[in-house]
């Protein structure tokens, strides 16, 4: 019995322990699984949190939104007061029909899948009648794509629509009912600030001025804020009439319009192509502009307020003037009167033409035109960027100059007209006429320089200054520096050409430890310039181990080899953002008289050149034909680009300085790359055709990337510096 309840009572208690086991087994059990699931939840929450945010990084990189700004007239709709209302059901109705037109234009387009909207700012009236729309195009595109959507591929889509849809034989096309003036249309690629600015959302510095009384100034007055300005006033003026804008004072920050300027429109949105004036440090004294129509846009930016900035101006109604009479001279010889350029002393507008007919009153008599700070030269077949002249039926070039010249007709009858330029407001020209004896032979004084036809021209150091003074170009003939044997170079190339031999004679090859590391050009029989980041660090700031490969087309065959006796890399140079980018190289052996076919040096700007956005300049290198590639090209390469405006080159990198600019194409294709540093960037002179050291290849962003222009150090900012090293330079 006893056993028997012992084996029973041990039976319980085996039992007991063994539910109890089993029960913590399950307990354990079901906290391991929470953790699993627990973790599993985390994981998948994990993964989803970097699948959104990897989106949102590549949609954020990848794709990014591009904005045109742009005007057209419609003729066939007549102005309302309304308009000028944006809540008014007239404006509305106007620019639902804008954009709906817009709308059908490039959502039936090639670029349909990238389109995205059409804004209309403004609707106008304006000095030729109709309407004058003001509008924007946004489209949000795949950066690697970006290159399809030019400013003049999507100018031509509309364009296209319009004349497809002429239904006669003018120039006033017809599309959905609105009659579009096909020589109005105006498109440029504008900047995300100016859209959200101009379409009422993005700024509350805005200013909408109606004027109609003539000669009644109006004031134009703004302070910068501490948190910076951006200010826009938009000036109309009663139709028939124009607007005279005077800039009475203007204090801003002087950096190449990177963070401060003032900018004037002929137009009331920014479109790039309406520029009329554009300030980037303060004037030395009164500026004044007309507008070609009765619209004027005035835009004030001051961005990181350290300092008192401000702008103070007027603006006022003026009448339209006709430039241009009949003169008869007096019998008495010397200088008696004057012409000078439209609404002077004011800056003339655009697309003025002026006509004078002089007559002396004998035939022994002929005129002379003695212009103030302003030359002009026999135009070549390149034409005339800033405007022409005709004189007796032939044409000239104008250009600014720091002095007066002499210019003599050889005829008693003379027909003298001036076609302004069609980009924006130049400077007032002064021109004093009177009569001279034709068979008497002009003196040349001791402050003046007497050319090969002996014309005498008032600036005493007038020779290879890099400005034709002389009309024969002899005081810029015979030069020593920017002669090229290729004088007419014609663009044929997608990224790069073959060069042929003596085509950019001032082209080096600077090799080191013996190979192709850098480019450089040649300045001197012993003075090269590259740019600095080739020689950063102690091995490559030593001269000893680089040599310089002169007159040389393919690698390796060189006409003339020098060792490098010095390295002068600029005291300022700063290796985090490339400023102060330039150095100087002295040779050991002065390259020979014999080589000056293939080796020829090129000129240096002075330091008051100016690059203008749009101008067309070579790059040229050994350099790499491809970012990927890991070889650079055996023959010399050349690819022209185009030099960026600075404010668009400052928004795409954001660390530019004044020391730099940006060149290239919107659709990259054409650019430097690796190898290709410290190469040049040549500009040619469209006066003498004398070719010039504008820019050295310095950085960017990749190589031919779309959207993204290689950056150049501003060689003109470096010319003291230059000649302190360098005196005998030309």
């Amino acid at each position: 019995m006893v056993s028997a309840e012992d084996k029973l009572a041990k039976r319980i208690l085996a039992r007991k322990k063994h539910d109890k086991l089993k029960k913590k087994d399950k307990l354990l059990w079901n906290f391991q699984n929470k953790i699993i699931l627990f973790t599993l939840i985390l994981f998948i929450l994990g993964v989803v949190t970097w699948t959104l945010l990897w989106l949102f990084i590549v949609q954020a990189e990848n794709k990014d939104a591009l904005y045109f700004v742009g005007l057209f007239r419609v003729a066939n709709i007549e102005f309302l007061p309304e308009y000028r209302q944006k809540e008014s059901k007239e404006f509305l109705s106007m620019a639902q029909t804008v954009q709906h037109v817009m709308n059908l234009v490039y959502t039936t387009s090639s670029f349909s899948k990238f389109y995205k909207q059409s804004t209309v700012s403004e609707v106008s009236n304006n000095n030729n009648g109709g309407l004058l729309i003001h509008f924007w195009i946004v489209f949000v595109v795949p950066q690697a794509k970006g290159q399809v959507l030019c400013e003049d591929c999507v100018a031509a889509v509309l364009k296209d629509s319009i004349q497809t849809s002429i239904i006669n034989r003018t120039s006033v096309g017809s599309l959905q009912g609105l009659a579009v003036d096909m020589d109005s249309i105006v498109l440029s690629a504008g900047l995300r600030s100016d859209y959200w600015s101009t379409t009422g959302t993005g700024t509350n510095c805005m200013y909408d001025l109606y004027a109609d009384h003539l000669h009644k100034h109006f004031p134009l007055d703004m302070r910068a804020t501490s948190e910076g300005t951006i200010c826009y006033f938009k000036l109309i003026a009663s139709v028939g009439h124009l607007i005279h804008l005077s800039i009475v004072s203007l204090q801003i920050e002087a950096d190449n319009c990177i963070t401060d300027s003032l900018t004037i429109y002929d137009s009331l949105m920014p479109i790039k192509d309406k520029i009329l004036y554009r300030a980037c440090e303060p004037p030395d004294s009164l500026v004044s502009l007309v507008s070609t129509n009765n619209l004027m846009l005035v835009i004030f930016k001051a961005a990181q307020v350290k300092e008192h900035k401000e702008f103070h101006g007027y603006f006022e109604v003026i009448t339209q003037e006709k430039c241009g009479k009949a003169i008869m001279t007096k019998e008495k010889t010397g200088y008696e009167g004057r012409i000078t350029s439209p609404y002077y002393p004011s800056y003339y507008p655009p697309k003025c033409l002026c006509a004078w007919n002089f007559q002396t009153p004998q035939k022994s008599l002929g005129i002379a035109l003695k212009f103030h700070n302003y030359t002009i030269s026999e135009k070549n077949i390149k034409g005339c960027e800033r405007g022409w002249w005709k004189i007796n039926e032939r044409m000239y070039c104008g250009y600014y100059v720091d002095h007066q010249t002499v210019f003599h007709i050889t005829s008693s009858a003379v027909s003298v007209e001036l076609q302004c330029s069609s980009k924006v407001s130049e400077k007032p020209l002064l021109v004093e006429y009177g009569s001279y004896n034709i068979s008497q032979r002009i003196p040349c004084t001791n402050h003046m320089f007497k050319c090969r036809n002996n014309i005498c021209i008032r600036k005493q150091y007038a020779r290879c200054d890099g400005t034709v003074d002389c009309v024969d170009g002899s005081d810029e003939s015979s030069c020593s520096c920017g002669s090229s044997k290729i004088s007419n170079l014609i663009s044929r190339i997608v990224g790069g050409s073959n060069t042929e031999e003596g085509e950019w004679p001032w082209q080096v090859s600077l090799h080191f430890g013996g190979a192709a590391y850098c480019g450089a050009s040649v300045i001197s029989k012993e003075w090269l310039v590259s740019a600095a980041h080739c020689f950063q660090g102690s091995k490559l700031a030593d001269p000893r181990a680089w040599r310089a490969h002169l007159g040389m087309q393919m690698q390796g065959r060189a006409k003339f080899v020098s060792a490098v006796r010095r390295v002068i890399v600029h005291e300022y140079y700063n290796s985090q953002n490339y400023d102060y980018d330039i150095a100087l190289l002295q040779l050991s052996t002065p390259w020979p008289d014999t080589m000056s076919h293939l080796i020829q040096p090129i000129c240096l700007p002075p330091s008051s050149h100016k690059a203008r956005s749009g101008d067309k300049c070579w790059i040229t290198g050994w350099g790499q034909k491809q970012e990927a590639d890991d070889e650079g090209s055996a023959v010399l390469q050349k690819a022209e680009v185009e030099i960026i405006d600075q404010t668009l080159c400052h928004s795409t990198y954001g660390i530019i300085t004044a020391r730099m600019f940006c060149a290239g194409l919107s659709s990259g294709k054409r650019d430097g790359c690796k190898g290709d540093s410290g190469g040049p960037l040549s500009c040619q002179s469209n006066g003498d055709g004398k070719w010039f050291l504008t820019g050295i290849v310095s950085w960017g962003y990749g190589c031919g990337r779309p959207n993204f222009p290689g950056v150049y150090t501003r060689v003109s900012n470096f010319a003291p510096w230059i000649h302190k090293y360098v005196p005998s330079v030309l």
